[in-house]
């Protein structure tokens, strides 16, 4: 009767174990031959070869962030394809066939699919194909696990050093939005000429935070009153901005500048409509955090009085 009993609870601890490890409970055996097995979905069979909706995609088997669908395309193959990865969230090994490319989660190692280059489908060149069964899609409208805000507020390593701070928010990536050029690089956002602003994409948690008070945090940690500039950077690279998803995100951003104009602030910050975020390039990401300072440009000022 003991032994029963401690191999009962061994096996209750070890469900928990897995249920802590695995957000979305536990896998199928179906989705076990694709994520642990390497096996792969029939084309054209995956829910998410043809969906385009806004929103970001995770693991299935560990929940980490994988992709943003700004970087989901067409490829016509079969699978959901991606021109890039989030930074870092990908590993890429050589398959057991010795010729492809695979692909797996950074965090758990679930298989995911492979990565392909030189077939010219997009301007990077590249394409994550990926097995939708590897993959929870959690849409910007509607998630109750990851949402994004877009900000711009001048150089963007310190706002994402400090917006990193806030409650709830799962990560942030320094990049370039609002503007005309496809796939900009930094020297060419710098011009001034592309029409881009130095930007941050926060990924947050609903569950621990909101719009609101990500942006409120993100009106307090640079000076909106400033035009086309921050500090000592100048031009429209630098302006205040915040990209909405959505009308939610929209009148919510509103509310708040007028509460800051209400109290007497001159506010420049632009309210734009969200269209695609491109990341920075990787010796921009983590920038404090790599070089063990604080941001001189940045720091967080009580604008609303609370």
């Amino acid at each position: 009767m003991i032994s029963f009993s401690i191999l009962l609870i061994g096996a209750l601890l070890s469900a928990n174990q897995g249920g802590e490890n695995m957000p979305y409970g536990p896998l199928t055996d179906a989705e076990k031959q694709v994520i642990e097995e390497a096996k792969t979905d029939a084309p054209g069979t995956g829910k998410y070869n043809n969906l385009y909706d806004t929103g970001v995609y995770t693991c299935r088997k560990c929940g980490a962030l994988l992709y943003s669908s700004d970087d989901k395309f067409n490829a016509r193959c079969g699978w959901p394809s991606f021109d890039d990865a989030l930074p870092g969230a990908v590993k890429r090994k050589i398959d057991p066939d010795g010729v492809r490319m695979e692909i797996v989660c950074a965090k758990c190692n679930a298989h995911l699919g492979h990565v392909f280059t030189g077939e010219m489908l997009t301007q990077r060149n590249t394409r994550h194909c990926v097995n939708s069964t590897s993959m929870v899609f959690e849409g910007q409208s509607d998630s109750p696990r990851v949402r994004r805000a877009v900000f711009a507020g001048g150089c963007f390593w310190g706002v994402e050093a400090l917006m990193k701070q806030e409650k709830g928010v799962l990560r942030v990536l320094s990049g370039y939005t609002g503007g005309r050029t496809k796939y900009p690089t930094y020297n060419e956002v710098s011009t001034g000429l592309t029409g881009h602003a130095e930007a941050v994409e926060v990924f947050y948690d609903p569950r621990e935070t909101d719009f609101e008070k990500l942006c409120r945090a993100f009106l307090e940690i640079h000076d909106p009153t400033q035009l086309n500039r921050q500090g000592p950077d100048h031009g429209m690279q630098y302006r205040s901005g915040i990209f909405y998803f959505d009308r939610a995100q929209r009148d919510t951003a509103q509310k708040l500048l007028d509460q800051l104009r209400a109290r007497g602030y001159a506010v420049q910050t632009k309210l734009t409509p969200f269209h695609r975020f491109y990341t920075a390039e990787p010796y921009h990401l983590n920038h404090y955090e790599r070089n063990g300072g604080a941001s001189p440009c940045h720091r967080r000022v009580n604008r609303f009085g609370l």
